[in-house]
């Protein structure tokens, strides 16, 4: 991702309104106070206005639970202020009564400043960072760890002693008496919101008093207040009564009081995301994980394994939040765990498995019952010797085909079982028939229209010629199938500022001919032959115009731009050919030429955290949602490259891309130099995509419950039917599940996908999935089945459809909540009876809080000034339609220590968890989501690393403007290029190296990527969230 032009953007940044007395916006990026944090810690806080409350702090609550940042150290009380210290200036922080005198209640006011003041001279080692935090979270142990392959019912929970043992069937985090375990204050919705009792009267579900702690002391300049003793400096800052939200109320891990050192929580204690992923590794890493049974759970997405269909789809294909459903809807409804599936339905399957047969029927076509429609499957049950079968999602009895006619064997199955993929695979394709394409008439190959803005902007930056001499390479890579020689896809030509101009690239033709449409309010297509050619054919005529368009435009001094005719002129043309296709548009200024579709800036900061938020990720126009309409019914995908250098309106351009099942790409002030790698890799990536066309995706089930729900970049015209003008390798859709009657354990629950499309040479073919899943009446197997990685991918989806709708503040609210519920019903109807001041967590959601967490920090959730809207709305779209494995690294980032690399092994090192407190000085650690890549360089780093790296001799000699290392002949550098290149191999966006030093500006940046801790923008920590939750869970338990 690029750097923004604002203040650091990436995609965990993370903000409340006016945390802790925070300026609202950080100034001009040159302005000091952009960085305030880095040197006086004072200054970039701003003073509260009297009587106004400072408070919100992410989630209202209370003093950190456990690890603060490092950043966050113990500041000696003079500088620990942040705010008027006179008596009677200070901002109440309850929602109970007033104190009884006007000297302000004596909770102090901390700073929240999540980053050290560098130079880093107050920071205590960070193992004994943390004051008055709990004493210790015991993780209480019984009977035999388990490894994933063999779960113990969930009722006996298993050892957890430390980090290293097999992971147990549940977890159990006991809070001690007399821990200092401070009940989040008012937090989430309100559940967690009570009037400020005394301490003792508040720790309920937290055992044990506080004994009072008289060496703690007030803060300098700050009278006692009356009432309380000192020690209720433990409870952090208390929320105003108006600030109920999540975000809006959390501990935000104050800064912490100097006081006496207490036995801290121990970080390694508590779930870690890391340690569960590499026991996954352990267990089940490179081994054959054989799709045999029905209901098994399939290694997490992290792990490497080689998959063999044997009846049911590849979790590549098919994953599900829960591998056994509850029978009833009542006990759906109790547990309120999400029932989805996330389907990939054209995922890339790594060389060393088997492709997806085809089978062809000829013009019988597939077989399907005769009730419900589905397909011939694994599924079905044949009787009467194999002359009927019986329908596994209806129960209807179906006649078999003569032509399909098979004798059964001694168990009866059908002796050809094996040779028939539809009978012993849970994937597969099918050919259609006419029935199955548009007018009963076979359809032609796809088309590629490349459609390039040539506005002053982007000719002077050079992007256009960049994008020409590009694409006289790239057009000879386009897809074709593997038994074909050249590809069928044919390719068409359009520039455009104010007016469009086609070209005419027929292959007869010396030189290619341009055609202006000056008329945008009505667009028409000036040339049918000559317009869409085979490249092979015409080389010479685009190679000619690919040469030219940059000289042609080279004097232009148009800056306005259209954009929705762009669109339509696009779809016509393709509509006109009688086939599907892509168009790839090349973009860079918001539209505001006069026409349809014309948009004005409406980026508005003072909608944040309002009511009229969600208005922002809204189109501004309705124009979009009717175009989006067209080109779903014409197979027109719409793949858009924005060259953004201020707002640009995404939540309205993007639209038609999102719905036509297309990608959206974004380069923030493009510069041709530092972007060019990361853009020219995503078009190749982008053209060379295997993708299905007018694709269209129906979901069927077994009896007693049906598909509700779908999330992604599609288009639903009515309640069924999931239309995609293409879907590639990349997009996942989620399906959500809710029960119509009673599931029969014995049946389980079926679920079958099919996908119709037009392949890349014209076949219409359709994509088979099946999947089977158990159900059981006892929650305790619901949980035992869980995948967190599919439940986040699950509530990012929900949540990001829910804020075109909902305030932001309801949608986190929601999130809070139902994490708290499901984990609250396992509390009390799986898990062993125990003090209630212990937090108990299913096995198989263990880090479910801390990827909630990463969730509500996402800066899709969070409105604050310094996040520009149009990077909120990329990413919202962009989660809309990733699948599990790319959620998973999102809103968890990969940490990797780059120098303990071992070069005489191929194994990449194990990564460490996302926290500050895991970088060292003399580290260098690679950090990717998905979108950005970071290299993080400790200012210590031995001398050799950085030799080896960048061939410069010490740390002050690194540029931080590289965008990629230099090739370097040495083992070293060479073992970390092919690290990257193979963290990018499996991702669909090129991500751009940014080189962070630490203590240096672009650190800020990176920060924000270190979800275990607290964010800048007032985020929790990890610790402070499960702090929250439990409290939740207390209170729904009580």
């Amino acid at each position: 991702m690029s750097q923004q032009g604002y203040v650091a953007t990436p995609p965990y940044s993370q903000s409340q309104p006016g945390i802790g007395g925070f300026s609202a916006g950080f100034g001009p990026p040159n302005s000091s106070v952009h960085y305030g944090h880095y040197g006086d810690p004072s200054s970039s806080y701003s003073a509260p206005q009297p009587g106004v409350s400072k408070s919100t702090v992410p989630f209202g609550s209370s003093a950190p639970v456990g690890p603060p940042p490092p950043g966050a150290h113990q500041f000696s009380q003079t500088n620990f202020q942040n705010g008027p210290s006179t008596p009677g200036q200070q901002p109440h922080r309850f929602q109970g009564p007033p104190p009884p005198s006007n000297t302000g209640p004596s909770y102090p006011h901390f700073s929240h400043q999540s980053q050290p003041a560098y130079p880093n001279t107050a920071s205590t080692s960070p193992t004994a960072q943390v004051a008055n935090q709990l004493n210790s979270m015991q993780i209480n142990s019984y009977g035999p760890g388990t490894t994933p392959s063999s779960r113990v019912s969930s009722g006996h929970p298993s050892s957890f002693q430390g980090p290293q043992l097999p992971p147990p069937t549940q977890q159990q985090i006991a809070l001690p008496p007399g821990s200092q375990v401070p009940p989040p204050a008012n937090s989430v919705n309100g559940l967690c919101a009570q009037p400020s009792l005394p301490p003792m009267a508040r720790q309920d579900g937290i055992s044990g008093p506080v004994p009072p702690n008289p060496n703690l002391q007030q803060l300098s300049g700050q009278p006692p207040g009356p009432g309380y003793h000192p020690q209720q400096a433990n409870y952090g800052p208390q929320m105003a009564g108006s600030q109920l939200s999540y975000p809006g109320a959390f501990p935000g891990g104050p800064a912490q009081l100097t006081g006496p050192q207490q036995k801290k929580l121990d970080p390694d204690s508590i779930p870690s995301p890391i340690q569960v992923i590499e026991n996954d590794k352990a267990s089940r890493g490179g081994q054959i994980y054989a799709t045999n049974t029905r209901g098994q759970i399939p290694p997490l997405v992290t792990t490497d394994s080689v998959i063999q269909d044997q009846g049911h789809a590849s979790p590549r294909y098919i994953r599900c939040t829960a591998y056994c459903f509850p029978s009833s809807s009542d006990m759906a409804k109790q547990a309120r765990i999400p029932l989805a599936a996330v389907i990939q339905p054209f995922a890339i399957v790594p060389p060393n498995e088997a492709p997806l047969f085809v089978v062809n029927h000829g013009e019988n076509g597939p077989i399907r019952c005769n009730r419900c429609k589905a397909y011939m499957c694994p599924f079905m049950l044949f009787i009467e010797g194999g002359r009927r079968y019986q329908c596994g999602f209806c129960n209807c009895i179906n006649d078999v085909p003569p032509f399909f006619f098979q004798h059964l064997d001694h168990i009866g199955r059908r002796v050809d079982h094996y040779e028939r993929p539809e009978l012993s695979l849970g994937s597969y394709e099918y050919v259609a028939t006419l029935d199955y394409c548009r007018n009963n008439k076979p359809p032609k190959p796809p088309a590629y229209i490349f459609m390039i803005d040539v506005s002053y902007r982007n000719i002077n930056s050079g992007l256009v010629k960049l994008i020409c001499d590009e694409l006289k390479t790239l057009l000879d890579k386009l897809p074709r199938e593997e038994q074909e020689e050249s590809s069928a896809i044919r390719v068409g030509f359009v520039t455009y500022n104010k007016v469009l101009h086609f070209f005419n690239v027929k292959s007869s033709l010396a030189q290619p001919q341009m055609m202006v449409v000056s008329d945008v309010g009505e667009v028409f297509v000036p040339l049918l032959d000559g317009f869409l050619v085979n490249f092979q054919e015409s080389r010479s005529v685009v190679i000619n115009l690919l040469d030219q368009i940059p000289e042609m435009f080279a004097d232009t001094n148009e800056s306005e731009t259209i954009f929705a005719p762009v669109i339509q002129a696009g779809m016509e043309a393709l509509k006109a050919a009688e086939c599907a296709g892509k168009l790839f548009i090349f973009h860079s200024s918001l539209p505001t030429a006069e026409a349809p579709g014309k948009l004005r800036n409406r980026d508005d900061k003072k909608l944040l955290n309002t009511e009229k938020e969600k208005t922002l990720f809204q189109p501004q126009v309705n124009s979009y949602e009717a175009l989006a309409r067209d080109c779903v019914a014409n197979g027109c995908c719409v793949n858009l490259f924005l060259f953004p250098n201020q707002y640009m309106d995404v939540a309205s351009m993007g639209l038609v891309t999102m719905y036509t099942g297309g990608t959206l790409y974004k380069y923030n002030n493009f510069q041709l130099d530092a972007d060019s790698p990361q853009f020219l890799s995503d078009l190749r990536n982008n053209i060379e995509k295997k993708t299905g066309f007018d694709a269209i995706m129906r979901v069927r089930t077994s009896t007693g419950f049906r598909a509700t729900d779908f999330f992604g970049a599609v288009y639903m015209n009515n309640t069924t039917d999931v239309e995609m003008a293409a879907v590639d390798c990349d997009k996942a859709v989620t399906v959500e599940f809710k029960h119509d009657d009673k599931l029969n354990e014995d049946s389980g629950a079926l679920i079958q996908c099919a996908v119709l499309y037009t392949s890349i040479s014209g076949q219409r073919r359709l994509r088979i999935h099946n999947i089977g899943l158990n159900c059981s009446s006892q929650l305790a197997d619901v949980y035992k089945t869980c995948e967190t990685d599919a439940l986040i991918n699950f509530f990012a989806k929900s949540a990001f459809k829910a804020i075109l709708s909902q305030p932001l503040k309801t949608v986190r609210e929601i999130l809070v909540n139902q994490t708290a519920h499901m984990l609250a019903c396992y509390r009390k109807n799986c898990a062993s009876p125990s003090a209630v001041s212990q937090l108990i967590l299913p096995d198989a959601m263990k880090v479910l809080p801390v990827y909630m967490n990463c969730l509500l920090k996402s800066c899709v959730l969070v409105g604050r000034p310094e996040i520009p809207t149009d990077e909120r709305a990329y990413q919202r779209q962009l989660v809309m339609s990733m699948g599990v494995a790319d959620t998973q690294l999102f809103f968890y980032p990969q940490l990797l220590p780059i120098h303990s690399l071992d070069l005489k092994s191929d194994t990449i090192p194990a990564a460490v968890r996302c926290s500050e407190e895991r970088l060292s000085d003399g580290g260098a650690f690679l950090l990717a989501n998905g979108l950005s890549m970071f290299l993080w360089l400790g200012v210590s780093a031995p001398p050799d690393l950085i030799q080896g790296l960048f061939n410069v001799p010490s740390f002050a000699h690194i540029s931080t403007e590289a965008t990629s290392l230099p090739d370097l002949d040495n083992p070293f550098s060479k073992k970390v290029k092919s690290i990257l290149e193979h963290i990018q191999s499996q991702k669909p966006y090129t991500m751009k190296l940014i080189i962070v030093k630490q203590r240096e500006q672009t650190e800020m940046l990176f920060r924000q990527f270190l979800v275990e801790d607290k964010s800048i923008y007032g985020g929790a920590s990890y610790v402070d969230f499960l702090c929250c939750v439990h409290k939740e869970i207390c209170q729904l338990l009580s």
